[in-house]
């Protein structure tokens, strides 16, 4: 198998590396879509690979997109992962990439070696903190952090620079050191999500006038704690408030949830995996508050997205979404009476104030700041891309920074 490596432009091919996107996938889904897309307008050539069940290879909006043959790994509700080394490296060859950005902190790490060797510029995004993610698996506060510390300054070691969308995010490599940190926020279309998207007709199909309407979206899976937004489901039940859940996600702690739902009668709907981009646009805007339990969010699309649609959003105080969503919404440790007591905070406040700040919150994040930080960790800003003529000494000067 052959794959063309023929340039389109004067721009930097930018390879991306990423695992554990499947088609119900979310906010990273969403960040390798919008970035790849920014990229492109900006001149330069993204070409994006990920694991999927058979070979394919195509143009889209956001550059060349494709996908390899990978194992699915169980228990993980449908995420498959490149373990081909071979395979990879050889495409790799192939592209002949001017710049390698790997989401992936665990399987594709051994890449930032490979980079070293090609003299290709090479960064490692932080989508998740690593401590963070071994605490929600069970690990001690104490093990987590030593057991991150080690990755941590392996990762920093072996990239050129480490991508993180936040402060929060950036805490674990400050703590080790780290000098090649650089931070670059996600973003949000604020066009695709606005308040506007309100359908009243959808509101009354999930919960009458006089029930507050929460809706969670998320990946059900250990790391987001889905359960926590059940838990303050019961919590307000058991206070008397009239309140209803809808969850928007699809994950392998599904059927266990809706067990719970069903044994304990909570008014909860599980609608699985929305597909459709304007039916979850127009949910979130029709909720009155929505929910983003994940204790190690590095930054929270989901909720951004909530927000740019008028609603506000009760987070995990642990994760990075109390530096995203500000003084628009709440944050609360991840127990179902503190979850709950910050959705009746949010719900004092009246419908316009809520909704207005939310979304004025979410004007801060548009993808163009979010894709000129990625370019200029790059070193790859718009104003500097390389011409036709200038291509291959631009290449030759980047790699020059590699050793």
């Amino acid at each position: 198998m052959s794959f063309a490596t023929e340039r389109t432009g004067g721009g930097l091919r930018i390879v991306r590396l990423a695992n554990f996107v499947a088609p119900a996938s979310g906010g990273l889904r969403t960040a390798l879509r919008e970035l790849g897309k920014g990229f492109k307008e900006a001149g330069h050539e993204p070409v994006l690979v990920v694991p999927g069940d058979r070979h394919t290879d195509q143009e889209t909006e956001q550059g060349r997109v494709i996908t390899l043959p990978a194992p699915m790994l169980p228990g993980t509700g449908g995420y498959r992962v490149l373990t081909d080394k071979r395979r990879v490296a050889a495409l790799l060859e192939e592209l002949a990439p001017d710049r390698l950005e790997v989401s992936d902190r665990t399987t594709l790490r051994w890449t930032g070696k490979w980079a070293r060797r090609a003299r290709v510029p090479a960064v490692m995004v932080s989508h998740e903190t690593a401590d963070g993610v071994l605490r929600t698996w069970g690990l001690s506060e104490n093990l987590s952090r030593r057991a991150a510390d080690a990755l941590n300054i392996r990762t920093a070691h072996t990239y050129a620079r480490v991508v993180c969308t936040t402060e929060f995010a950036e805490r674990e490599f400050v703590r080790i050191g780290a000098r090649n940190v650089v931070r670059a926020p996600l973003g949000v279309d604020l066009e695709q999500r606005h308040p506007a998207l309100r359908d009243p007709a959808l509101r009354d199909r999930h919960a009458r006038g006089d029930e507050t309407l929460l809706v969670m979206c998320s990946r059900l899976s250990v790391e987001k704690r889905p359960g926590t937004a059940l838990d303050a489901l019961e919590a307000l039940l058991l206070r008397g408030r009239r309140v209803v859940l809808v969850v928007a996600g699809d994950g392998p702690l599904r059927a266990r949830l809706e067990q719970r739902a069903q044994e304990r009668r909570l008014p909860v709907t599980f609608l699985g995996h929305v597909g459709d981009r304007d039916l979850l646009g127009a949910l979130q805007a029709s909720a009155d508050v929505c929910l983003a339990p994940g204790p190690a969010e590095t930054f929270g699309l989901a909720a951004l997205e909530a927000m740019a649609c008028g609603t506000p959003v009760v987070a995990s105080a642990f994760s990075a979404l109390p530096e995203v969503i500000g003084s628009a919404g709440a944050t609360a440790v991840n127990t179902g009476d503190a979850f709950a007591d910050a959705i009746e905070l949010l719900m004092e406040r009246s419908e316009g104030e809520r909704r207005q700040a939310a979304r004025a919150r979410a004007e801060c994040f548009g993808w163009k700041n979010a894709v000129d930080a990625f370019l200029a960790a790059h070193d790859a800003q718009p104003d500097t891309a390389p011409s036709a003529a200038g291509d291959a000494r631009a290449r030759d000067a980047a790699r020059e920074g590699v050793r």
